[in-house]
């Protein structure tokens, strides 16, 4: 199984995959630039082979791209959506350049205007961002959030329908990453079995499994439907270690990334999520092939 983490590029990227390896990951994420700043610098063609030469020694696959959290494709504003809309073709030049496999983001936040106009604002800045760029074979993949405030994609519904616009205007692939914590504070049951089941039931019927390529494992500190989006511990939150069991042992999953976003606040706190996440795996899985 791939089992990863999201790391930090402080000092070059390839330290980011280290980092990874270091932590018995075999998959990562990372933010491309800072997340918290609309500048961002392009990583340089030396910094880039040796990120790839260590993905390959370290069998590290697939890179995942998060966007920048200051990116509103929906924006209302038309000097933010413009703004948005360069900062985003950025991530997705940095992506492709990187050779990452898929670049999440965040559909946005539909304040001041209807989901309706939200929806389509997505689409079209995703279109308008992506124009002209070739992007090497790089998903992109809508996450869903847990619905606070004026938050797009929390209901499967509205992602579908971003990706149903957004990819009538690109020519390149669109998918989806679906958060644990974000599901359980949107509503969706994936703590127990028969939510699970319910949920993986909507899931395919609206969006499609096949399409689902990444999954954010993050246990929650919020409750059910509580659209509070706060990441715990895996088998410290309303999801608990028997529910992660659960999601990872379930076949329509086990085959697809699980990379952890959990709270580092204390020296260890990493490591013992990606070790957690491996002792809950299914037993038959839970040798990966490492080289070095």
């Amino acid at each position: 199984m791939r089992i990863g983490i999201h790391t930090s590029i402080q000092g070059s990227l390839d330290k980011s995959a280290l980092r990874a390896h270091e932590l018995g990951a075999n998959t990562f994420q990372i933010f491309s630039a800072s997340p918290r700043m609309w500048r961002a610098r392009t990583p340089s063609a030396e910094e880039i082979r040796r990120l790839k030469e260590a993905r390959e020694r370290l069998d590290l696959a697939p890179l995942v791209v998060h966007d920048n959290y200051l990116i509103n494709l929906a924006a209302a504003d038309p000097a933010l959506r413009r703004r948005s809309v360069a900062a985003f073709r950025g991530e997705l030049e940095r992506a492709a350049a990187i050779g990452a496999e898929y670049l999440v983001a965040h559909p946005g936040s539909s304040a001041g205007q209807s989901v309706e106009e939200a929806i389509d604002r997505v689409a079209e800045s995703i279109a308008e961002a992506a124009r002209g760029l070739a992007l090497d074979g790089l998903v992109l993949l809508l996450e869903n959030t847990a619905g606070s405030g004026a938050a797009l994609g929390s209901r499967f519904e509205e992602l579908a329908e971003i990706r149903r616009r957004a990819a009538a205007r690109v020519d390149f692939e669109i998918a989806y990453c679906l958060d644990t914590a974000h599901c359980l504070a949107a509503g969706y049951d994936v703590a127990t079995a028969a939510g699970l089941k319910k949920t993986l039931a909507e899931a395919e019927r609206v969006l499609g499994l096949e399409r689902v390529r990444v999954i954010h494992s993050n246990d929650s500190k919020a409750p059910l439907g509580s659209r509070v989006d706060r990441h715990a511990h895996i088998g410290e939150g309303h999801i608990g270690a028997e529910g992660f069991r659960r999601i990872l042992a379930h076949p329509r999953l086990r085959t697809k990334p699980f990379i952890l976003e959990t709270p580092v606040k204390e020296e260890g706190d990493d490591r013992r999520n990606v070790e957690m996440l491996k002792q809950l795996c299914p037993k038959r899985s839970t040798t990966t092939k490492r080289s070095s």
